[in-house]
């Protein structure tokens, strides 16, 4: 990720959740903050995409592409992850890589909670300036934190976290670009601070090498295009089997509750789901703490 400001995946994955609300699972999934994050070239790709008819300009056109495959995903996960929230009813939730999340605005389950957004310092900073004129449901607390350099546990504490009580952690588009050895570090972190009861919500990838090789083919069609590619800079570096991220999680104290992909999640929502495979690729892990 770039050191000196927000992560790119971040902006798209904004953009994707302002693409989808109020026209998918229209009920159970919304998002009228994400529009509010996003700077006006960023908001004008929304509208693009949310038109009824593609954009004649070939890097536009891409760029529309894009952003309803990343919709597509979005409904689902942020209903998984919104519900998990919700059913915990914990009062101190940690979102970790918190990037653009429109949570701590929106998220009625969090009105009566400590809400802390751990992430970058350099993602963080321009969180804020993007949220500045938004009011909080909630607390909520603005953890910085460079985790290649800085240990969680002393800043949550400085932070206000408090290790004994129950928290949901919620862990939603960051695994796949972690290396397996800071995944690990990461959930070792968290289990000490897990008081028994505490929930970690993974939203993770599994391997695919059609899913790969359609990346790639992506980013080879943007530079092609000298189209902008959000995800040149940020590749996954890491992919689970539901098998091993459950062994994980074990590991260290938590037992699956509930491990669905979002095909099947969007299946239940009645969603959207042009993007199957995709769809199929990504998975949203519960896990309680004993």
């Amino acid at each position: 990720m770039e050191t000196a400001r927000a992560s790119r995946t971040a902006v798209l994955v904004c953009q994707g959740r302002a693409v989808a609300d109020g026209r998918a699972a229209v009920g159970r999934f919304a998002d009228p903050v994400a529009v509010r994050l996003l700077e006006d070239d960023e908001r004008r790709e929304v509208a693009l995409a949310r038109a009824a008819d593609d954009p004649a300009d070939v890097r536009e056109r891409l760029i529309v592409e894009r952003l309803r495959a990343v919709a597509e995903g979005m409904v689902a996960r942020t209903v998984a992850i919104d519900d998990a929230i919700a059913d915990a009813g914990h009062r101190q939730v940690v979102i970790l890589g918190a990037g653009l999340d429109t949570r701590p605005w929106r998220l009625a389950a969090l009105r009566d909670a400590v809400t802390f957004a751990v992430d970058h310092p350099a993602s963080q900073a321009e969180a804020r300036e993007r949220a500045a004129d938004l009011t909080p449901l909630g607390r909520l607390e603005f953890v910085p934190v460079d985790l290649s350099t800085d240990d969680l546990g002393p800043a949550l504490t400085r932070a206000g976290h408090d290790p004994a009580a129950p928290t949901t952690w919620v862990w939603e588009g960051v695994v796949p670009y972690l290396t397996a050895g800071d995944v690990r570090a990461t959930v070792a972190a968290l289990a000490e601070r897990s008081a028994p009861g505490s929930v970690a919500v993974v939203q993770y990838q599994t391997r695919s090498w059609t899913a790969t090789a359609g990346r790639r083919l992506s980013g080879l069609v943007m530079r092609l295009t000298r189209t902008p590619d959000p995800l040149a800079a940020e590749p996954w570096r890491s992919l689970w089997s539901p098998t091993a991220m459950a062994r994980l999680l074990a590991e260290h104290g938590f037992a699956v509750v509930t491990d669905d992909d979002l095909l099947a999640i969007a299946g239940r929502l009645g969603s959207p789901a042009a993007h199957r495979r995709s769809l199929t690729n990504g998975r949203v892990a519960v896990a309680r703490h004993r």
